[in-house]
């Protein structure tokens, strides 16, 4: 038996199913209730809602749902109104689709289900935006396969880059040894070098009593980094709190002589490592101290976490390619709804070259609309 639901919050979705946080998809630590509640409480755009899509099963006493975290958003364009619906991701996303929880952990069987609740709803949503996706995921040809049946328009578009490394088994002496020469020949001089000339201590955080020296530390080297001040000041404390509390956390922190002068956010999730988030005192660049929290904090997830994977995320930044092995892709799906007049007008704005040579169907569909 199924049941499909639209919640508007998670802080409703599971007063309304406290079981579906007993268990949840272990493919991916972006694929959670823990991710998802921190991006929706400390970082949700502004002008849009949350709108969670679910599907509740339940077979021989046992219950699983798959659900699907969406914002909306309304707006208005020439005075027309316009609807549009997005993946619950940002900037600080990495991986999206919808994801299992609960006893039943297959969620393929479900997209037809979320994709027809989302595309008959009324009044009708006029774009639905999922992204960043892996086209290697089943889940990103259910979803495009069930627009398609319901008579949406799609384009399909690239996101970003991925690097990650597969550790194969091998322990992080094998590993180093494999690295480029010029990687390893900076790291061992430079330590060396720091050791002989100052004190170099390296910690790994993982325990939630020692969150606040962490987050301390961490806010004081961003402060002295490259980087921009964060979009949402809320979202990192609450990051590292959650993985904390989950004993996913490893946030790696290099002092110099008893300053922080590197910080780095690894979260380790179901044997995969994920680096968040890296940042150096740019006073100390010359040590290249952030190569070197990099390969302290690589050893403990390989030696002692013992990682299957280690995703660099985010990004083809020339730097990933020398610590990692392989590389994929995250793409988006965008689909306009062409029952409104905003969704065909979006998808002749978008799908206009394409239309004239391949999309027969969807002129079909549009000039039908319009009459």
């Amino acid at each position: 038996m199924k049941k499909i639901s639209v919640h508007n919050g998670f802080d409703e979705f599971i007063r309304s199913n406290p079981d579906a946080v007993t268990a949840q998809d272990d493919a991916d630590f972006f694929l959670t209730l823990t991710w998802f509640n921190n991006l929706a409480k400390t970082a949700s755009p502004e002008h849009h809602q949350e709108r969670i899509y679910s599907v509740k099963k339940s077979s021989n006493g046992s219950i699983g749902y798959t659900i699907c975290p969406l914002w909306s958003n309304d707006s208005t364009m020439f005075g027309w109104p316009v609807r549009r619906l997005c993946s619950m991701a940002n900037f600080y996303t990495s991986l999206f689709r919808p994801f299992a929880a609960g006893e039943h952990h297959e969620v393929i069987p479900d997209v037809p289900d979320l994709i027809t609740a989302m595309t008959t709803a009324t009044p009708h949503w006029d774009t639905i935006n999922f992204h960043p996706m892996d086209t290697s995921d089943p889940c990103f040809e259910a979803i495009q396969s069930a627009l398609d049946r319901a008579g949406i328009a799609i384009q399909t578009y690239f996101c970003f880059g991925n690097w990650y490394l597969n550790v194969n088994g091998r322990s992080f002496e094998d590993y180093f040894i494999g690295l480029p020469s010029k990687l390893k020949n900076t790291i061992t001089r430079k330590t060396k070098q720091l050791q002989k000339q100052h004190r170099l201590t390296i910690k790994i955080i993982q325990d939630k009593d020692e969150l606040s020296e962490a987050l301390n530390a961490y806010e004081q080297v961003y402060q002295a980094s490259w980087k921009t001040a964060e979009g949402f000041p809320e979202f990192i404390p609450g990051l590292v709190t959650s993985c904390a509390h989950q004993g996913w956390l490893r946030l790696g922190i290099a002092y110099i002589d008893e300053q922080a002068v590197a910080a780095q956010i690894w979260i380790v999730h179901h044997r995969k490592a994920s680096i968040y988030k890296l940042a150096y005192d740019e006073r100390y660049a010359q040590f290249s101290i952030g190569s070197i929290l990099t390969a302290r904090v690589m050893q403990h997830v390989i030696d002692i976490d013992k990682v299957h994977e280690v995703d660099y995320l985010t990004g083809d930044d020339p730097y990933k390619q020398d610590w990692m092995s392989d590389r994929r892709e995250r793409w988006g799906i965008m689909a306009f709804n062409l029952r409104t007049v905003v969704g065909v007008i979006s998808a002749i704005k978008h799908l206009s070259g394409r239309f004239v040579r391949s999309k027969i169907k969807l002129i079909r569909q549009i000039v039908h609309f319009g009459n």
